[in-house]
């Protein structure tokens, strides 16, 4: 059977985001959360960039139908889960507002 992961870039992105927020056994530091937002974010952007270059390629014909929708799919699936991060972030940020001082 297939991995799992190669099939769905959402499960694969969420496994990564897992394994950098695990703390680390050998003493390693730990990335803070704004490493880990910058990372993630030049990530959606490559993700984006890849979508666009082999959309690209397929308007040559070097390039098949099928990479075309898995680098998009890719890219939007991506696109999706930063957008999540940030509501929840806008969310959090507005629950830090309406708490009494």
């Amino acid at each position: 059977m297939s991995d799992p992961v190669k099939l769905n870039p959402a499960l694969a992105a969420y496994r990564q985001a897992l394994q950098r927020a695990q703390p680390q056994a050998d003493g390693a530091v730990v990335p803070t959360f704004g490493a880990v937002l910058e990372q993630t974010l030049s990530e959606a952007v490559q993700a984006g960039r890849r979508g666009e270059a082999v959309a690209t390629t397929a308007l040559t014909g070097r390039a098949g139908l099928q990479e075309v929708v898995e680098a998009v799919n890719a890219a939007e699936v991506t696109l999706q889960t930063v957008v999540a991060v940030r509501d929840r972030v806008i969310a959090a940020y507005q629950e830090i507002l309406r708490m009494p001082i």
